[in-house]
């Protein structure tokens, strides 16, 4: 266990005159500190250049070699360290990078730049990102608009959402069609709100460089709130 912290602690540290631990590496663990190397020692090693094929070797090493997370920081380092937003107008490189928020940010920005050879790339890149977090803000976000539940009170004709499935099985017991083999729910049983739903949201955008990322949750955030028909939403940029 601690050769392992030794060798990680190596490869934090770079090797040669910094290098204080007196571990080896493995060829694998070699090939690991050269990935590094590139973005993060790339006055010594002259870096990944504006090679495309180097690049291109590169963004498959780092997948290999490092968790999701641990690969959208190394490649957002990398393009901030090395410029090579050059180097993202590409579908090659486009299709070999993974997605994340600060990459859309950097592709927003140059989106200008971008040939049209690349945009169909550029475009299912920032689907798979937007894609995402949908996923993740959507039902959090809707249930903060529209009020959270309240348990303790009931309500009837409630909206799908806000349903008490095992009071409305219950009450409606008697309503069971043994050819269906199936309840009608003649009534319905829900849970109240703990307070009144919002009708009116403005949000207000920051568009400026440094705020990318900002824009990109923003815009999720004004898709998710306009897709609910008791909010009227409205963007000020």
């Amino acid at each position: 266990m601690q050769e392992e912290y030794l060798k990680r602690w190596r490869l934090i540290l770079g090797g040669d005159e910094a290098d204080g631990t007196g571990v080896s590496l493995s060829k694998e663990e070699i090939r690991m500190d050269e990935c590094l190397e590139a973005v993060y020692d790339s006055d010594r090693s002259a870096g990944l250049g504006s090679s495309a094929p180097k690049v291109s070797r590169w963004l498959g090493d780092i997948r290999e070699f490092f968790p999701q997370s641990v690969v959208q920081v190394i490649q957002r380092d990398a393009v901030s360290r090395l410029h090579l937003h050059e180097l993202l107008t590409e579908p090659e490189m486009l299709e070999g990078v993974v997605p994340d928020v600060h990459l859309v940010a950097t592709l927003m920005s140059l989106s200008r730049a971008i040939p049209e050879k690349s945009k169909a790339t550029a475009r299912e890149v920032v689907r798979k990102v937007v894609d995402e977090l949908l996923r993740k803000l959507a039902g959090p976000t809707q249930q903060a608009v529209t009020g959270a539940l309240n348990r303790s009170s009931r309500r009837r004709n409630p909206r799908y959402n806000e349903i008490d499935w095992n009071t409305t099985i219950t009450k409606n017991l008697k309503n069971y069609q043994p050819d269906y083999k199936t309840i009608i729910p003649e009534i319905r049983i829900g849970y109240g709100r703990r307070r009144k739903a919002m009708k009116d949201i403005v949000l207000c955008i920051d568009q400026s460089g440094s705020m990318g990322a900002s824009v990109v949750y923003s815009g999720i955030f004004g898709s998710v709130l306009a897709s609910i028909p008791a909010v009227s939403t409205r963007m000020v940029v």
